[in-house]
Parts: C-alpha cells; sequence; structure tokens
C-alpha cells in the first residue's frame, strides 16, 4: 500500500482506542497489514462454526451484531465503527463464542493472525489493550477524566506515587534523652516544624511537633529541662516506603494529623506532611480532617461537607481512582457521622445506654459518592431487669436528633425512613436477630428489599463487641438457606443493565427523566445485588463490592480474570456518577443519578456499553448458579 494510501488508513485508526496510544512505527505496521473487506447487511463474519479465530477485525464503517448459533440475539452486543472483534479468541487460540453478523453493509479492516501475534509483541500499547481490554479502555477514560478536572484545579502531584518519592530531605532526628530545649534549638536552626524521635537503631519512637510544643510542653508544671520524650506523641503512624499517596491520604483524613514517618525495614527513611501530598490543593485532606475532630457545633461541620465535593475534583486532578475516590469519601463521612454524634451524646452526659450506630446500604458498603441519604440504625444491649422498649425509649429523641443533624450536614433524611429514629431500625440484639431471622425464613418481596438494605451493615460509633456475632449469625443462616439465597437472585434479576437486544442502551421513554438512564439502580445494583448473593453463599463478612467479589476470588469461586472486569465495569460507573454529580453541583442543580448517553464522549458511550455487558454476564452467572 503506498504512503498516500496508508494516510486515511492511519486518521482513521488515531481516532479510536487503542490506536489513538500507540507510536508511530507500530501504527504504520498495523495499518500495512490492513486489508478492507465489504460485509453484506445479514452475513456472517465469524461463527464458533469455523474452528480457531484467524483474524482480528477493526469496524471502519456499519455495525456488527452478536448473536448464537440459533440466531438468538437474546444477551447480544452491537459494535460500531472503531470497536474491534475477535480479541479473546485470538488470544487464546479458540473458537469464537457467539455468531457476528453484519447488521448493514458493513466494511471491516482485518488483519491475519500472524501480523496479529507480531503486532502484540511489538507495542506495548496494543498488548495492554488487548490482555486488560476493558482495564485499558477505563485508563483511557480516567485519564480523560484527570485532564478536565486539572483545567479547574492546577495539581501535578500523583496520588499512585510511591511514599518514597515523597520525601524532599532527611528528617531531623533527635533520641528521647535530648532535653526539649535542645531539641527546639534544633528545630529552629533546620527551620521545620516537627522532630522525628527515634532509637540507636533508627527505629521510631515519637514525633514532636508545634502543636506538642502548644498543647504539652506549655503547660504548667512543665521546664525546658524536661526530655523531648516526655512530650512526644508516642508511637506515631509509619508507612513502608513503597505504600502509595493515597494511602497516606487516607491516614491524615481517618487521623486527622499531617505528618507521617516514612519506614524501610523497620528503620526511618524521612517524613512527609500533608503539604508534600497537596502542595497546590485548596482543601487540605488533614485539614479537613482535623476541622472535623475539632468542631464544636454541628454548624461548625455543615461547610465540611461541601469541602468534601470540592476536595474530590481536586483528587481526580491529582490521578485518583474510583475506589480511592470512594474510599475516602467514605472515610471523611465515616468521621463527620462520628463527630456528630459526639457532639450530641455530649448534650446529654452519661445518662445513655450504650449502644452502637450502625450504617446500612451504600454507607455501609464504603461506597458512598456525592448524593447519598441516610440509611442507618442503633443496635444495643439490654442490661439485667431492663427491657428493650425501655432502653429504646430513652435512645429514639437522641437518634431523632442525630438524624436531623447529619440532615443539616448534607446527608438528606432517607425517603423510605431507614434511620435510627424509626424505633424499627433501634433495636436489640436479639431483635435484630429475630428481624433478620424472619426475613431469611419467610422471604416476601418486602423482606428481599430490606435484605438488600441491612445486610450490609456496619458499625460507625459506639460498641463493637456485639457486631461479629451478629454477622457469623446472620451468614451461617443465609448459607444454610439456599431458597432464601434464590428468591434473592431472581429479585436480583428484575434489575438488569439498560441495554437492548442488539447492544444499544435503553433509555426512559417519557416524563422528566426522558432519554435517560440510571447510573445507580440500572448500573450499579447489579454488581451489588450479586456480589452480596456471593458473599452469603460462601459466608464472606465484608461488606465492600469490591472487596466480596475478590474474596469469592481467592476463594476459588469466582475466576480472577472475570472478578477484575467486573470491577473495572463497576468502577467505571462510579466514575461516570461521580462526574456527573459534580457537573450537576457546578451548575447548580439537585444531584441526580440520571445520565443522558448521548452527552458522552465515543469513548465513554463504547466503555459504559461493555461495562453494562460486564454487569449482565455476572448476573447470567448467578441465574445459571439458581437455575433462574
Amino acid at each position: 500500500m503506498s504512503a498516500a494510501a496508508l494516510t486515511p488508513v492511519v486518521d482513521f485508526l488515531r481516532q479510536h482506542a487503542p490506536f489513538d496510544q500507540m507510536a508511530e512505527p507500530h501504527l504504520d505496521y498495523l495499518a500495512k497489514r490492513l486489508r478492507l473487506v465489504f460485509y453484506a447487511a445479514g452475513s456472517i463474519i465469524t461463527s464458533p462454526e469455523d474452528g480457531q479465530a484467524t483474524s482480528f477485525h477493526i469496524i471502519k464503517q456499519g455495525r456488527i451484531r452478536g448473536e448464537t448459533l440459533e440466531g438468538e440475539q437474546k444477551d447480544g452486543y452491537e459494535l460500531i465503527a472503531g470497536e474491534c472483534f475477535p480479541v479473546g479468541a485470538l488470544l487464546a487460540r479458540r473458537p469464537v463464542h457467539t455468531v457476528s453478523r453484519a447488521a448493514e453493509d458493513t466494511f471491516c479492516f482485518e488483519l491475519e493472525r500472524d501480523d496479529f501475534d507480531t503486532l502484540l509483541q511489538k507495542s506495548p500499547v496494543f498488548h495492554d489493550f488487548c490482555t486488560r481490554r476493558l482495564a485499558n479502555l477505563l485508563d483511557n477514560a480516567l485519564r480523560e477524566a484527570q485532564a478536565r478536572s486539572a483545567t479547574r484545579i492546577a495539581e501535578d502531584t500523583s496520588l499512585n506515587t510511591p511514599v518514597r518519592q515523597l520525601i524532599k530531605r532527611p528528617a531531623v532526628t533527635c533520641q528521647s534523652g535530648t532535653p526539649l530545649v535542645s531539641a527546639l534549638r534544633t528545630m529552629q536552626q533546620k527551620a521545620v516544624g516537627s522532630m522525628i524521635i527515634t532509637d540507636a537503631n533508627q527505629q521510631v519512637k515519637g514525633i514532636f511537633t508545634l502543636h506538642d510544643l502548644l498543647e504539652r510542653a506549655a503547660c504548667d508544671g512543665c521546664t525546658m529541662e524536661v526530655t523531648i520524650g516526655e512530650v512526644m506523641t508516642r508511637e506515631p503512624l509509619t508507612l513502608p516506603a513503597e505504600a502509595l499517596a493515597h494511602e497516606a491520604a487516607l491516614l491524615m483524613a481517618r487521623h486527622g494529623i499531617g505528618h507521617i514517618c516514612v519506614v524501610e525495614r523497620g528503620r526511618l527513611l524521612g517524613m512527609i506532611s500533608e503539604r508534600d501530598i497537596f502542595a497546590l490543593q485548596r482543601v487540605g485532606i488533614a485539614s479537613l480532617g482535623q476541622a472535623i475532630a475539632r468542631a464544636n457545633a454541628v454548624e461548625q461541620l455543615v461547610p465540611l461537607g461541601h469541602d468534601i465535593h470540592r476536595l474530590v475534583e481536586q483528587m481526580l486532578a491529582q490521578g485518583a481512582s474510583v475506589e480511592q475516590l470512594t474510599r475516602l469519601i467514605a472515610t471523611l463521612n465515616d468521621n463527620l457521622t462520628r463527630r456528630v454524634i459526639a457532639l450530641i451524646l455530649k448534650e446529654h452526659g452519661s445518662s445513655l445506654p450504650a449502644f452502637t450506630w450502625l450504617a446500612f446500604g451504600s454507607e455501609g458498603r464504603g461506597e458512598q459518592t456525592l448524593k447519598t441519604d441516610q440509611d442507618n440504625g442503633m443496635l444495643f444491649l439490654c442490661k439485667e431487669g431492663e427491657t428493650a422498649d425501655q432502653v429504646r425509649e430513652q435512645l429514639l429523641p437522641v437518634a431523632r436528633q442525630i438524624n436531623d443533624a447529619l440532615a443539616e450536614c448534607g446527608f438528606p433524611l432517607c425517603p423510605g425512613n431507614i434511620m435510627a429514629s424509626n424505633p424499627e431500625c433501634c433495636l436489640s440484639l436479639e431483635e435484630w436477630q429475630t428481624r433478620f431471622s424472619r426475613w431469611i425464613e419467610q422471604g416476601t418481596p418486602e423482606h428481599l428489599l430490606k435484605s438488600t438494605i441491612f445486610f450490609d451493615f456496619r458499625p460507625l460509633y459506639g460498641e463493637n463487641k456485639p457486631i461479629e456475632p451478629l454477622r457469623q449469625w446472620l451468614l451461617e443462616r443465609t448459607a444454610q438457606n439456599s431458597r432464601f439465597r434464590r428468591q434473592l437472585a431472581q429479585n436480583a434479576m428484575q434489575i438488569r443493565p439498560p441495554l437492548g437486544l442488539f447492544g444499544e442502551f435503553k433509555l426512559s421513554s417519557g416524563g422528566e427523566h426522558a432519554h435517560t438512564l440510571d447510573l445507580k439502580v440500572q448500573g450499579l445494583t447489579p454488581f451489588v445485588d450479586a456480589a452480596r448473593i456471593i458473599a452469603l453463599a460462601q459466608q464472606i463478612g465484608e461488606t465492600n463490592t469490591d472487596t466480596r467479589l475478590q474474596t469469592a476470588a481467592e476463594k476459588g469461586t469466582l475466576r480472577e480474570e472475570d472478578v477484575a472486569a467486573w470491577c473495572e465495569a463497576y468502577h467505571f460507573i462510579q466514575l461516570l456518577r461521580m462526574r456527573t454529580h459534580r457537573r450537576q453541583a457546578r451548575e447548580g442543580k439537585t444531584l441526580s443519578n440520571r445520565l443522558d448517553p448521548d452527552s458522552l464522549n465515543e469513548l465513554d458511550r463504547r466503555i459504559l456499553k461493555e461495562a453494562f455487558r460486564q454487569g449482565r454476564k455476572l448476573q447470567n452467572k448467578i441465574a445459571l448458579e439458581y437455575q433462574l
């Protein structure tokens, strides 16, 4: 093929992933070996009956539909210009699983298998795309989201950077017997605000900051003759040198601190601060965590909810993954909730019965985004001579105060009244067991719906001791009751990913949400429900969707490659949901999970369809297992 003839081929390839990321020599290699083939509408392009796949196809124009050998299009797919097939069959040296048929007159660029194999060896980008196809597309989408956020927030620090690389200079250290006045003089000379206390083997024993100086060293009875070991903070938090910056950020948020010691094989390597991670950041993770911890009134917590929204945008600009974002949001929301509870309890003194504050639903799974209402409850133990009703009577007014305060802080009241202030959600351990038992044994539609919310419980405040017995009891009962799990599976199949017979999006047809799909209900729920069913069957105590699937893979119940694809698909839908919420917030609109796919670029639409297909595959596995 002449250079002039190659130009339009290369131009076409550069419009689509992964070819837009490939090096020029590798793209030239591909373009020179492609041949253009025409398929009339209705023609079969690949079929399981053809034996091992022999060609790599790139659709130039037209549409390809997937169907079974019998011509059924149930759970089929549709591919459009720029998409490729059959990658999996070529890599595995096997026949394709489905028939690919031209839905209309179609042109495909085709590459022989030997040339496909050579390109795999030559091009790391092409190899990465083929071996981790969905993950590669998600990487591209995340890069685009990062670039868009970076235009709004100047930030050049990657949260995937090892903390070793964030150390700016050697740490200033001394031993615990050093006089305080000497240590302060050294801090002044070195122009630092903190000192790490180590032993002779450079193992970290404590840290001393200017905050310690004000809080301890400046108190009555403390003189400059004391040693630094007497006023230091003992056993400071440490991270190994290869830990990532986002792990440091989570520790800072969780503990409200601004410094973390970095160690290697137990010995001090250096120290990083919040400033090292977010040098240009407008909202600091540690400062936000500290502001939450130090708030003396609910009114002081209200604006901090808005800061969490701003932080999400900044983290996208820093290259944070969706998993990192949801974990951080959950951590900060947990801290805010705990502070609200502590402030309310302070008003009531020590006369209240002990209780555990439970989070349900997405909060219980640690999967909150910026749009989340309250799903919570209380668990308490009755002392000898007390009845559950007597304890409940004392706790319900406090629960109402807490629910109202959380609403002020940006967590709307639950429309379904799944809140601790509802007597049905404020129960003793025995009452929770009785309720769960009834749901498992009876399995009415209402019971199944409630179990999908309540069974993802997680303690946020108070006594944790009764939680594990309740969880173990629940896991044993559900593992033994296959009928209940089958009912859950049947119920889960009622919500299908919004794809039509030919792989097109199925959108709402009328009303205020016309021409949209629901990213939460239709997109995320199939993954969440399936992971819960798997966890209950395998007695997996985790509540997070990712962790449930990954634990099942570790137990050998699921294939690791399937779990990787399902988690990647789930993350992308969460990413779209977060981006949608951020756009709505910037435009002053009410946050909604509704999305018009026409508002997405070609890459995002393509990945969203693949993510929905993965949700359908996970549901199909559940349906097969429970013979639905």
